[in-house]
Formats: structure tokens, sequence, C-alpha cells
């Protein structure tokens, strides 16, 4: 990360930290998401992403397409740094796409009336516009399209894997902040699940509890991560990972449609991207090294093309 980015990065989540700076804070987001290099309109609103294409993309062949989805008063680039998933971009040959919320600050809205501004589906249809733009520009691979987010990011990429189960082959999950009980999911088929939290993360609760929305409540994740795999369909049973360090982890398989669904947890993880980038303790608590999310991530979603395709 560039050191002018981490600067900007460190006074932004200070600003956080206390609370009364969150305006000042989404304002410097605002400023420098402007490193997005492409846009679209959708919906009659202008959207903005940031895609990487990297030098191994051999258009003769189907690429792979990853969306990764910045969090709440975050921005595309920050998300990249966090992540690093043009590194594996390099490595592989896939394209990454790092596409950039609304409002002020920066947000997905995975929860609101029908028909307002603050409409689900209208994030919805940003990223179902941003693929139609991507493959008709690009050799998309249909049957390799990923999506994965962190914090209010993830729970957008639950909901794109709600509502569109026919477009995305698996989803991946950081440290999300999940707004809707699985009853409303209208998933076409089962989406294959990869999911890390922290026990520890002081921004949204490993066994959940009240957010920073009043008269609303985060569900346990534990408890989430088992209403997952039950809609998934898969057995009850639990297979045991190996753990690694601070770092645990569960797989549900017997799934419908082979759409696992595979659960870590960092103890004492905080709100951050295991093995990602800079974010600083004091505020979102620890970041673990024994794993990294965004590989980990990649061989899961190579394992789970989407079916049909």
């Amino acid at each position: 990360m560039k050191p002018w980015l981490k600067w900007l990065l460190r006074i932004q989540l200070l600003l956080l930290g206390l609370g009364a700076g969150a305006v000042l804070a989404g304002l410097i987001a605002y400023c420098i998401s402007d490193r997005a290099n492409g846009s679209l309109v959708s919906s009659g609103v202008k959207h903005h992403y940031l895609l990487y294409v990297p030098e191994s993309y051999d258009p003769s062949k189907p690429a792979t397409l990853v969306i990764s989805i910045h969090g709440f008063s975050q921005w595309p680039a920050h998300q990249s740094a966090l992540t690093g998933w043009n590194d594996l971009a390099d490595e592989y040959g896939f394209i990454v796409v790092h596409p950039s919320g609304t409002g002020f600050p920066k947000r997905w809205y995975t929860r609101g009336p029908a028909g307002s501004e603050t409409d689900p589906a209208l994030d919805v249809a940003f990223i179902s516009d941003l693929i139609d733009k991507l493959e008709s520009e690009y050799n998309i691979d249909p049957a390799r399209i990923y999506v994965n987010g962190l914090s209010n990011g993830g729970g957008m990429s639950v909901l794109l894997g709600c509502e569109l189960s026919e477009r995305i082959a698996a989803i991946g999950s950081v440290a999300g902040a999940y707004t809707s009980p699985w009853s409303e999911c209208r998933s076409a088929r089962p989406v294959p699940a990869i999911v890390f939290h922290g026990t520890a993360d002081p921004i949204v609760p490993y066994l959940g509890g009240p957010s920073h929305d009043p008269g609303f409540d985060l569900p346990s994740i534990p408890e989430w991560v088992a209403g997952l795999a039950d809609h998934n369909g898969c057995a009850a049973a639990l297979v045991e990972l190996s753990t690694s360090g601070e770092v645990s982890g569960v797989r549900y398989e017997g799934c419908g449609q082979d759409a696992e669904v595979v659960f870590y947890t960092i103890a004492s993880g905080g709100h951050s991207w295991p093995g990602g980038g800079y974010l600083p303790e004091f505020l979102v608590g620890h970041t673990t090294r024994d794993i990294d999310a965004t590989r980990t991530m990649w061989e899961f979603f190579q394992k789970h093309p989407l079916e049909g395709e």
C-alpha cells in the first residue's frame, strides 16, 4: 500500500473510532475513491468500479471473474489493498473488479423499503449490470463468476448469492454483517459459501448483538452459518477441519447440488481480513496471519463452478 494511502486510512479509521468523526471519515474515503477506473449507469444512477485485468489474461480463453466488495465507509482501492486479489490474478490470469458503493459514507444497502433509495434491489441491479458490461468487454467464463466482501460487503455478497444465484457460482464473506434471515433468501439454487469471522470482532460481534442501526440486532455467527447450511440442504453432521494456530474450521457436507459451506473461526480475531493488509489493531482488533483468506477463498472457488454453464 502506498504511504499516502496508508496514512489516509489511518486517519479515517481513527475518526470512525471516535464515532462523531464518521462523516469526516466518509469524506476522506469519498475523496480518494476516484481511483476507480470504470463507471456505468444502473437504474438511472452512475456507479463506479475499480477493474484489474492482469497481463496474464488471455482473451482467447474464458476467464474467471472475481468481484470483491468493500465494507461500510470504505472504497474499492482500500478493498484491493486489504485483500491482495490482484496478486492472485497475476498468478492465475483471472479478472478482478472492486465495485463502489453509494451514499455518504459509501455503503451497500442490504436492507431497506422496496422502491426507496435504500432498496437493496438497486445495488443488486448494479452488480448484475456490471457483470453484463464486463462480459461484453472481456471473455468472461459464465460458470466462474465469484463474489466476496468484508463486513457490509460480506453481507452484500450473501445478498447477491440469494438474488443472483443463477449467475454467481460461489460466495465468500469475511467479518460479514448479515441483515436478513435465511427465510428471505430467494436463491434459485443453493450457492457454495466460505465464511471467516473472528471471536473478538468489535464491529460485528461473533455471538451477535445490537448493530449501529437502532432497533436492529446482528445474528450469532455460528447460528447464522448453521442456517446457511440448512438453507443449502447440508447434512447435519459437521466435518472438523485441521486447526492451524488461531484458526479452526468446519465443513458442512452432503449439501444440495454440492453447495458445501465452510466456516473458519479465528480465535481472538478482529474485524479484519485474515492474512490481509494493514488495519490498526486498536480499532479493529487482531489480524491473524495463520490463514490467508484470499488464497483460501480462491481454492474454494476453483472447486465450485456454476453447473450447467
